[in-house]
């Protein structure tokens, strides 16, 4: 069974709520205690329910990463897309939306962001993608690409190494907070508006 999708019998509110209940512990527990120590016990503790009960609704701790995974995914891209397809026919104020959301997501929800990065270092293959990033970069290139044909951005730069640049500046903010819990992202936001308006303003 994929995440995100429905098993073959119909769930149950109660079902569901708990599944969503069982997620959210597994994202608290792996922030705070990492992706190895982040047992099924563990966090069935966290919200008082056996381990048992969680593998009732999830054929184990690969299973529950993996919707882990996919639901943070999903809450970071609805909570970004708002913002950024409010400012889609402007290339600088895009860049900035795009950049300025995902830092905004990061500090309202740590827990979530350092789940995605334990989650990262300790799975099995090394490869479980923070948020999808490959497919983030690569439409975002074509954003950028659009903007400068339109004239609003910079015509020489390269849109792939600009998202990638963008993406890799973005995720070293992320590495950061998972160590710094008061690290003060609202700067950051600025600081890297700052830069990348200036990398790719038609004007420089």
């Amino acid at each position: 069974m994929s995440p995100g999708t429905p098993s073959d019998r119909a769930r149950t509110f109660t079902e569901t709520a708990r599944r969503a209940q069982i997620v959210e512990a597994a994202i608290d527990t792996i922030a705070e205690l990492g992706y190895a120590r982040a047992s099924l016990a563990r966090i069935g503790e966290r919200i008082g329910i056996s381990k048992g009960l969680i593998g009732y609704h999830f054929a184990g701790k690969d299973e529950l990463i993996k919707q882990v995974a996919y639901e943070i995914a999903e809450q970071m891209k609805a909570y970004m897309t708002l913002r950024i397809l409010a400012e889609a026919e402007n290339g600088p104020r895009f860049l900035r939306a795009y950049i300025g959301s995902h830092l905004a997501f990061m500090r309202e929800h740590r827990n979530h962001m350092v789940a995605m990065v334990e989650i990262s270092r300790g799975s099995a293959d090394g490869q479980q993608p923070i948020g999808g990033v490959d497919e983030d970069v690569r439409i975002f290139e074509q954003h950028l690409a659009r903007f400068q044909a339109e004239g609003q951005l910079r015509p020489d730069f390269d849109p792939s190494v600009m998202a990638l640049a963008v993406r890799a500046a973005l995720n070293a903010v992320l590495l950061r907070l998972a160590h710094n819990p008061d690290l003060n992202l609202d700067n950051h936001a600025r600081e890297l508006d700052d830069l990348f308006r200036r990398a790719t303003s038609p004007d420089a």
